[in-house]
């Protein structure tokens, strides 16, 4: 089985689903690096919509699998994800530790009424820092509370303080997203992306951790280059190098 699956739709809504429920939909090193790839493939398409949930109704993901820690920024819209097209999370059940961030980092969230949202780090010992950006988009004491303290946020409070867009019954919430999705879907592309990039890059503040992401992510796009292999090549082979810019 597979750690996620894609759902091409015909309306140009992309649908993503974390496909560990043995697991709670734990994000394995693997699993990471599948939905970056995917989502890659998703941005490059005529698809004009995401949307991101688990499998299951009792968990979104429980965030990072501790027997197989991912490099988590990977699989985070805006970090490891690079796409100006809309994401959409839908959230139901469980929502810990760095599914906390990916959540955030969507642009739209639609959570079933049973979602609870949990962020441990401070009781685990551990932080990679990505959270922090939770500071820009939640009101500042809402947001240490849960970074700090690791308060649990259900449902109707993640809604009532802005984290959330709607809240639907259990089991709604991949229907209720997808048909968000399907109005964004029929605006204009050009518009959408605009906007979000202006959102993104001008408006929302960028943590330590976000910055490091990009950078990285950036840097592996040279380091898997075809530029790269062919100035190997011309190096070992003594000639001028012939780049494509790819």
């Amino acid at each position: 089985m597979s750690n996620i699956t894609v759902e091409h739709k015909d309306n140009g809504v992309s649908l993503f689903t974390i496909n560990r429920p043995n697991k709670r939909n734990a994000i394995c090193s693997q699993t990471a690096i599948d939905i970056q790839d995917a989502f890659a493939e998703f941005d490059a398409s005529n698809q004009r919509v995401a949307v991101i949930t688990g499998s299951g109704d009792q968990a979104f993901t429980a965030g990072a699998d501790v027997n197989d820690v991912p490099e988590l920024w990977r699989c985070i819209p805006t970090a490891g994800i690079r796409t100006e097209k809309p994401v959409i999370g839908a959230i139901g059940g469980w929502c810990v530790g760095g599914g906390v961030v990916l959540a955030a980092m969507c642009d739209l969230l639609v959570v079933a009424d049973n979602a609870k949202f949990s962020y441990p780090e401070a009781k685990l010992g551990l932080t990679h820092g990505m959270i922090a950006t939770l500071a820009g988009r939640l009101p500042h004491k809402v947001a240490m509370e849960i970074i700090l303290l690791g308060t649990t946020i259900e449902a109707q409070r993640a809604y009532d303080i802005g984290f959330a867009n709607r809240v639907v019954p259990t089991g709604q919430q991949v229907q209720a997203a997808l048909e968000m999705a399907s109005e964004l879907a029929v605006m204009a592309p050009l518009v959408l992306k605009t906007l979000k990039r202006f959102v993104v890059d001008s408006v929302l503040p960028i943590s330590p951790s976000e910055q490091f992401a990009r950078a990285k992510r950036d840097l592996e796009v040279v380091a898997k280059s075809d530029d790269f292999q062919e100035g190997l090549a011309a190096f070992e082979q003594k000639r001028p190098p012939v780049f494509q810019g790819r």
